[in-house]
C-alpha cells in the first residue's frame, strides 16, 4: 500500500498542473450538472459543507505556515494534497455562484460584474495564484462567502432589496471577524495576521459594496426567464395568450420588436420571472424612450407584483396607450434599481388600419 502511496505521489507531481486542471474541471462540470434551484436545501447544505471544509483547511494552513502547529506525521501525506482539495472547493463554488449570477445577471448593467468574476475562476488555475501567499486563498474565501449569503439571506427573507445586501455583508464580515478571533488566540504575530487576514477580506468587502452601489451585482436570485413585446395580452384559464405579428422564421425576435402600431393599438410588455417559492417582492418595469436630442428619457415605472414558488417563473405584463414613433426599451429592475433584464423595440406609426393583418399565438 505505501508503494502504491509513493507512486500516486510521484505522479501527482509529475503532472501536477494537468491533475489540478482535471480537479478544477470536474468540480465546474459536476456542479453544472448538478445544480438545482437556488432554494433547494441539499444544494445549500452541500455549499455549507465546502465553506466548513475550506475554513477549516485554511484555518491550519494558516497555523502550518507560521509553525505554530505541527501535521501529525500520519497525516503528512494527506496535508501534501490539500492544495487539490481546496482548489477542487473553490472551482466547485465559484462555478456555482457565477452560474446563479450569471442567471440574474442583465449583461448590460452587470457585465463588469461578471467578467471580474468568471476572471477569479480562471485565476483559480493559475499556478502562482494555487500556490500563492494565503491571503489570495482568504481573498477567495471571502468571495465565496459573500456569493452564498447573497444567495440565502434574500430566498430566507422573501425579497431582495439594500436589506438583504447588506445583511449578507455584515454576516460575511462576522465570519471574517470570528475566524480572526480564532487565530489571534493562536499566534503572537498580530501585524502578519491582520495582513493575511483582514486585509484582503476588507478590500472584498468594501470592493463588492462599491459593485453594489454602481448597481453591478445582479439582483439574485430573481431572474428573467422570457420578456417580449405583444399586440395582444389575454388571460384564459390560467394561461397567458399573446398575440404579434412577427413572422416566425425571425426567431431572434421577442415577439413584436418591430412594432407596427395601427390606430388604437396598445403595447404589452410580456415578462416571465423566476423566484424561489415563498418569494414576495415587487418589480418596476421601467420604460425609456430615445429622445434624437436628449438621449434616453424615462416616461413610466410601472410596478409589477411577483410571487415566487412557479418552476417556470411568475408571469406578468405592462402595457401602454399613449407612445410616440421612435425606439424604445424596457429594463425590468428591482426596486432598488438593479437591472434584471431589457429588451429593445422600435415603433413605426401607420394612420391606415390593415384588413388582412394576422397575429400569431403564443402561449404561456
Amino acid at each position: 500500500m505505501t508503494a502504491l502511496k509513493e507512486r500516486l505521489y510521484k505522479l501527482y507531481q509529475e503532472n501536477e498542473v494537468k491533475v489540478d486542471i482535471a480537479f478544477f474541471l470536474g468540480g465546474f462540470f459536476f456542479d453544472l450538472f448538478t445544480l438545482s434551484d437556488i432554494d433547494n436545501l441539499f444544494g445549500i447544505g452541500q455549499q455549507v459543507a465546502y465553506l466548513l471544509i475550506l475554513g477549516t483547511v485554511l484555518y491550519w494552513d494558516f497555523l502550518a505556515t507560521q509553525g505554530l502547529v505541527q501535521i501529525p506525521k500520519r497525516f503528512e501525506k494527506a496535508w501534501d494534497y490539500r492544495q487539490l482539495l481546496v482548489h477542487f472547493l473553490f472551482g466547485s463554488l465559484l462555478s456555482i455562484y457565477s452560474l446563479f449570477f450569471i442567471k440574474s445577471a442583465s449583461m448590460f448593467s452587470s457585465i463588469i460584474f461578471i467578467v471580474l468574476l468568471l476572471a477569479v475562476m480562471v485565476a483559480n488555475e493559475l499556478q502562482r495564484i494555487r500556490k500563492g501567499d494565503i491571503s489570495i486563498k482568504i481573498a477567495l474565501f471571502v468571495i465565496c462567502i459573500f456569493s452564498f449569503f447573497s444567495m440565502t439571506v434574500p430566498v430566507l427573507l422573501g425579497f431582495v432589496g439594500v436589506v438583504p445586501f447588506l445583511l449578507s455583508i455584515l454576516l460575511t464580515v462576522l465570519v471574517m471577524y470570528g475566524i480572526f478571533l480564532l487565530l489571534k488566540s493562536r499566534t503572537t504575530d498580530l501585524n502578519y495576521l491582520k495582513k493575511r487576514l483582514l486585509a484582503p477580506s476588507g478590500a472584498i468587502v468594501a470592493l463588492f459594496l462599491i459593485f453594489y452601489f454602481l448597481g453591478w451585482i445582479p439582483p439574485v436570485p430573481l431572474s428573467i426567464q422570457s420578456i417580449g413585446v405583444y399586440h395582444g395580452v389575454e388571460k384564459s384559464e390560467g394561461q397567458y395568450i399573446l398575440s404579434y405579428e412577427t413572422p416566425q422564421w425571425k426567431f431572434w425576435h421577442h415577439g413584436d420588436q418591430d412594432f407596427t402600431a395601427e390606430p388604437g393599438d396598445t403595447i404589452y410588455i410580456f415578462a416571465q420571472i423566476f423566484s424561489p417559492a415563498r418569494f414576495s417582492d415587487s418589480v418596476i418595469l421601467h420604460w425609456y424612450y430615445l429622445d434624437p436630442r436628449a438621449g434616453w428619457q424615462t416616461t413610466d415605472k410601472i410596478p409589477m407584483s411577483i410571487a415566487g414558488g412557479r418552476k417556470t417563473g411568475y408571469r406578468g405584463f405592462s402595457s401602454k396607450q399613449n407612445y410616440s414613433e421612435g425606439r424604445w426599451r424596457v429594463s425590468v429592475e428591482t426596486t432598488d434599481g438593479r437591472e434584471i433584464g431589457r429588451i429593445y423595440f422600435k415603433v413605426s406609426k401607420v394612420t391606415e388600419a390593415n384588413p388582412n393583418r394576422m397575429f400569431y399565438k403564443d402561449v404561456f
